[in-house]
C-alpha cells in the first residue's frame, strides 16, 4: 500500500499503526520473541483476533484455588464429567431471557398498565342483561345455564401486579408470558358471587370490555382470549405489541377478586357452591337430600384469590438464589420436553417452582446448590414420592379448622397442600398424569447415574411425545361421544362440580376402568388432552368437542400381555357376580382341569401377533359396555408391524428345527443357520417398508 498523497489525513487506524511501526524496527529481537509468543500487540494489525497467551512456567504451575478446587471436586462427583456441567450451562443461556429484551418488556408493561387504568366505567345493571357488549366482543364463557342473579358493574382495577415467572425470574424462552393480576374494586363483587358461577360470570364480563377498549388501541397487535390453565370457567385476556415486537412477549390479564373478600370457610373441598336446582334447571330441589361437594370449583376461586400470596411465597424462598431459580428453569425445559406440563390438569412449571419451595422448606434442597443439584433432588423426590396416596403441605399451621391431609385426599387424586392450609394446588392433576410424571422421573435418574455420554441430549434436548413413549395409542373422538359417557356412569356431580365439562368430568372414571380391566398386562396408562387454542374477541368461546381428541397411551407389561384368559373367582363367591358385571357378556362360567368351576373371559386370539393386541379387544368392549362408546368412535393404534413381519416371513418349521438325540432321548434345537436367514429376510422387508434416513442403515 503505497504512501498517501500530500495533504490527505490518514485514518485514525492507520495513523497508528505507522506510529507504532518505529518502536517496533528499533526492537527487532524483541519484536521476534513476541512474535513467538503469539502475544497480540495493542494497536497492532492483528489486533481484534483470538490470540493464545503463553503462560510462564510460575503461573503454568500454580496451585489451584479453592474455588477451582470446589468447582472440580464437584463436576466429578455431581456430573460426571465437565461436557455435561458446560452442557447445563450452555442451555441455561440458551433459555433465560437477556437484559436488553427485559428492559423492552418492562417498558411495555408499564404501557399496559396505563392503557388498563384508562378504561371507561359502566354503570350497573343485571347480569343477564348484557346488550351493552358491543356487537365485536363475545362473552369468552360458556354461561349454562343463562339465567343467574346478581348485577355487574366495570370499574378500573382496583391494583395491576405482575404475577408468576417473569416476575420471579424463572421464565424461559422461546415463548415469554407475563401474568397481570388485575384486583376488581370491592364495588363490582356482592356477598354471595361465590354461589352458582356468579364470579365467573363476573370475571369473563369484566375482560370483555376490557378487550373491546384495548382491541382499538394502536399499541396492540393482537388481542384475544384464551383459558387459563386450559380451565373453561377462567379466561385471560392476551396482549401483544404491534409490530417487530410482536412475538417479543405475551401480556395475560387475570381479574381476581380482593385477597379478603370471599370468606375462607366457604371454599373448602368439602362445601358445595353449585345448587344442584339452579345447575339442572329446576325450580326447587326435589327431596331433602344433601348437596354434593364441590371441590375443583372451590379451588378455581381460591387460585384467583391466592395469586399475590403465592407469588410473595415464591419470591421469598427463592430470593436471589440464582441456583435455585437455575433449578426450576431445568424443570420446565425437562417438563416441557415431555409435553408433561401442557392443558387442564398439567403438570405446570408454577406447581414445579412451589415443589422447589416445599424441598427448601423441608431442608431437601439448600440455597446454595447448584442449579443441576436442584433438578437431581427434585427428579428424585418425584421419583420416590406417590402423591396420590401421600399428600404433602406447606402449611405450618395447627388451626384446628383446616381440612387435614385425608379431607383433601377424599375430594382430589394428587395432593399438594399450599401454605394456607385450605388449596391443593394439584387439584386439577390426575393420578395418571402424576404417576406419568413419576414414571419419567425414575427414567431421568437412571440416565443420570449411568454415567451416559448422551445424558444431556436424552434428559433436556430430545422432545419425547407420546407416540414415543408407549406401546399402544388411542384416540376417542368425536368428544362429544363422552358427553354420553357421563349419562352411563352418572356423573351429575362431577359434571357439575367441573362447570358442564364433560371431559374432564369423564376422564378419571374411564382411566380407572381401563385400568381394571388391563389389570396385569399393564404398567402405566396416561392420557393427553389438547390445549385449547386461544380465539378472537368476536368469537363464541370454543365448546369442549371442539378440542379435538382424547389420547390414552399404554404401557404394556411383555410378561401377561399374551394371555388370552382373564380368571375371574369361583361361581358360589360374592366377587361373582361383580366380575360379571364388570366384564358382561364375555364373562362365562369355565370348569377347569383342577375341577373348579369359575367365571372367566377369553379373548379370540390364533396367532402371537393376534394376543399382543388383546388391549384393543378389552378397551373397546369396556367402552362400549360401561360408557357407551362404541368401536368406530375408539381409534388405535398398535400393532402396525405385524403385517410386515408375516408378510416377510418365510422359515419353515423343519428348516428352522432339527431332531437330535440327547441321552437316548429325542429333542428339539434350532437351527441356527435358519434363523440367520430368517432375520437377513426380515430385515431386507424393513429396509424396503420403511423409508431409511440414515446412510448407515444397512442389512
Amino acid at each position: 500500500m503505497g504512501p498517501a498523497p500530500a495533504g490527505e489525513q490518514l485514518p485514525e487506524a492507520t495513523w497508528k499503526s505507522k506510529a507504532m511501526e518505529p518502536a517496533l524496527e528499533s526492537t527487532g529481537k524483541e519484536r521476534k520473541k513476541a512474535t513467538s509468543r503469539k502475544r497480540a500487540v495493542p494497536g497492532s494489525p492483528v489486533e481484534g483476533f483470538l490470540q493464545p497467551v503463553k503462560l510462564s512456567q510460575e503461573e503454568l504451575y500454580k496451585e489451584p484455588t479453592n474455588e477451582e478446587l470446589n468447582r472440580l471436586r464437584e463436576t466429578e462427583i455431581l456430573f460426571h464429567s465437565s461436557l455435561l456441567r458446560l452442557q447445563v450451562e450452555e442451555l441455561l443461556k440458551e433459555v433465560k431471557l437477556s437484559e436488553k429484551k427485559k428492559d423492552r418488556i418492562d417498558a411495555f408493561l408499564r404501557e399496559v398498565n396505563q392503557r388498563v387504568m384508562r378504561v371507561p366505567s359502566i354503570s350497573e345493571r343485571e347480569l343477564t342483561d348484557q346488550a351493552w357488549l358491543p356487537a365485536g366482543v363475545r362473552v369468552p364463557l360458556h354461561q349454562v345455564p343463562y339465567t343467574v342473579k346478581g348485577c355487574f358493574c366495570f370499574m378500573p382495577p382496583a391494583q395491576v401486579t405482575v404475577v408468576g415467572s417473569y416476575l420471579l425470574g424463572t421464565c424461559i424462552r422461546p415463548d415469554i408470558n407475563v401474568d397481570l393480576a388485575l384486583t376488581m374494586p370491592r364495588e363490582i363483587l356482592q356477598d354471595k358471587d361465590g354461589l352458582n358461577q356468579r364470579y365467573f360470570r363476573k370475571r369473563a364480563l369484566y375482560l370483555a370490555h376490557l378487550a373491546h377498549h384495548l382491541a382499538q388501541d394502536p399499541l396492540f397487535g393482537s388481542v384475544r382470549f384464551s383459558y387459563t390453565n386450559g380451565c373453561h370457567l377462567k379466561p385471560s385476556l392476551l396482549l401483544r405489541p404491534h409490530g417487530k415486537d410482536e412475538r417479543l412477549v405475551t401480556i395475560r390479564l387475570h381479574p381476581c377478586p380482593p385477597p379478603d373478600f370471599f370468606r375462607p370457610c366457604r371454599l373448602l373441598p368439602a362445601k358445595n357452591n353449585v345448587r344442584s336446582a339452579w345447575y339442572q334447571g329446576q325450580s326447587l330441589a326435589e327431596d331433602g337430600s344433601p348437596e354434593p361437594p364441590t371441590p375443583h370449583y372451590n379451588t378455581w376461586i381460591l387460585q384467583d384469590v391466592a395469586l399475590e400470596s403465592h407469588v410473595q411465597f415464591l419470591s421469598t424462598t427463592l430470593g436471589s438464589t440464582q441456583g435455585l431459580k437455575d433449578g426450576v428453569a431445568l424443570l420446565k425445559v425437562w417438563l416441557r420436553q415431555r409435553e408433561l406440563s401442557k392443558g387442564l390438569g398439567g403438570f405446570s412449571g408454577f406447581l414445579v417452582s412451589m415443589l422447589v419451595a416445599f424441598l427448601v422448606s423441608t431442608r431437601k434442597i439448600h440455597s446454595t446448590m447448584s442449579g443441576y443439584q436442584v433438578l437431581r433432588n427434585v427428579l428424585q423426590f418425584l421419583a420416590t414420592t406417590d402423591l396420590t396416596v401421600n399428600g404433602i403441605s406447606l402449611c405450618l399451621s395447627s388451626d384446628p379448622s383446616l381440612p387435614a391431609l385425608a379431607d383433601f385426599h377424599q375430594a382430589f387424586s394428587v395432593v399438594f397442600v399450599d401454605s394456607s392450609g385450605r388449596l391443593n394446588l394439584c387439584a386439577d392433576v390426575t393420578a395418571s398424569t402424576y404417576h406419568q410424571v413419576q414414571h419419567e422421573a425414575r427414567l431421568s435418574m437412571a440416565l443420570l447415574d449411568s454415567k451416559a455420554d448422551d445424558a444431556f441430549q436424552l434428559l433436556l434436548m430430545t422432545p419425547k411425545p407420546m407416540i414415543r413413549a408407549f406401546d399402544h395409542i388411542l384416540h376417542l373422538h368425536p368428544l362429544s361421544r363422552l358427553q354420553a359417557a357421563c349419562h352411563r356412569l352418572k356423573l351429575w356431580p362431577e359434571l357439575q362440580d367441573n362447570g358442564g365439562d364433560y371431559v374432564s368430568a369423564a376422564l378419571g372414571p374411564l382411566t380407572t376402568l381401563l385400568e381394571q380391566g388391563l389389570g396385569s398386562r399393564l404398567h402405566l396408562l396416561v392420557h393427553s388432552r389438547p390445549p385449547v387454542l386461544e380465539w378472537d374477541i368476536s368469537q363464541d368461546p370454543p365448546k369442549h368437542k371442539d378440542s379435538g381428541s382424547l389420547a390414552l397411551g399404554l404401557l404394556l407389561r411383555p410378561e401377561g400381555l399374551t394371555s388370552v384368559l382373564e380368571l375371574g373367582p369361583e361361581a358360589d363367591q360374592p366377587e361373582a357376580a361383580e366380575f360379571r358385571q364388570f366384564w358382561g357378556s364375555r364373562s362365562e362360567l369355565r370348569r377347569f382341569q383342577d375341577g373348579a368351576i369359575r367365571e372367566a373371559v377369553v379373548w379370540e386370539a390364533a396367532s402371537m401377533s393376534q394376543k399382543r393386541l388383546i388391549p384393543h379387544q378389552v378397551v373397546t368392549h369396556l367402552l362400549a359396555l360401561h360408557a357407551d362408546i362404541p368401536e368406530t368412535c375408539v381409534h388405535y393404534v398398535g400393532g402396525l408391524l405385524d403385517s410386515l413381519i408375516q408378510g416377510f416371513k418365510q422359515a419353515s418349521s423343519t428348516k428352522g428345527r432339527m431332531v437330535v438325540s440327547q441321552g437316548g432321548e429325542l429333542g428339539t434345537v434350532p437351527n441356527v443357520e435358519a434363523i440367520l436367514e430368517d432375520f437377513a429376510v426380515l430385515g431386507e422387508g424393513l429396509v424396503q417398508a420403511v423409508e431409511a434416513r440414515s446412510e448407515r442403515w444397512t442389512v
